[in-house]
This record gives C-alpha cells, structure tokens and sequence, in this order.
C-alpha cells in the first residue's frame, strides 16, 4: 500500500468521525430541545391541574359553606315552628278559657260535672 492510500484511508476515517460528530452533536441538540419542550408541556399541564384543584376546592368550600347555612336556617326554622305552635297553644287555651267562661254565665248552658263529657260531645255547648 502506498502512503497516498494510507492518507487517504486517515482522512476518510477522519471524515466519517467527523460527521459522526456532527451528526451525535446535532442529534443530542435535538433530542435536549424536544425534552425541553416536553418538560415545559409537562410543567404547563401541572399548573392546569393545580388551577383545577383549586378550583374544585373552591367549590367544595362553596358547598359546604352552603351545607352550613341550610344547617342555619333550619334550625332557625326549627325555632320558628316551635315557637308558633307554643303561641297557637296559647291561644288555644285563651280560647278555651274564654268559653268556659261564656258557658259559666251562660244561663242555657249547664255547668255541672257532665259538663267535660258534654264539652268533648260538642265543645261543651248544650242547649236545654
């Protein structure tokens, strides 16, 4: 073999090192951009799903603020009711004692110890 092939055997090996180089350089520069790319996707979908979860728990400290004040208002209902029933109670005994009232001065109504059975009858009017 003659030197000039030896040289040229080198500079071929040299070459294709070279672009073997090149090729590994600008392959490795692309496959750390894609990464890049890919992590700031990533990042991006992280910060979506972390707007979300705050979202979502937004929501559910709505709905259980929600939850409380129904909690609220029916135990004021509740008071409400208990209230008016003890009222119409009331009442209702006003109204009872105002008719036993009226019985006992009543002349036509009879006031004696049948009067409860006559009362459950009709309310205790009897007429004679």
């Amino acid at each position: 073999m003659s030197t000039a092939a030896i040289v040229w055997i080198i500079v071929a090996v040299v070459v294709v090192i070279a672009i073997i180089v090149v090729v590994a350089y600008f392959g490795r520069k692309s496959r750390l951009e894609a990464n890049r790319t890919r992590a700031q996707e990533i990042r991006q979908k992280a910060k979506d799903d972390e707007f979300g979860a705050r979202e979502r728990e937004a929501k559910a400290a709505s709905a259980e603020a929600a939850a409380k004040q129904a909690e609220v208002d029916a135990e004021r209902l509740r008071r409400e009711a208990a209230e008016r029933i003890e009222d119409a109670q009331t009442v209702r005994a006003q109204s009872n004692e105002q008719i036993r009232k009226a019985d006992e001065i009543d002349p036509d109504v009879r006031t004696t110890h049948t009067h409860a059975s006559h009362r459950s009858d009709n309310d205790g009017r009897t007429s004679l």
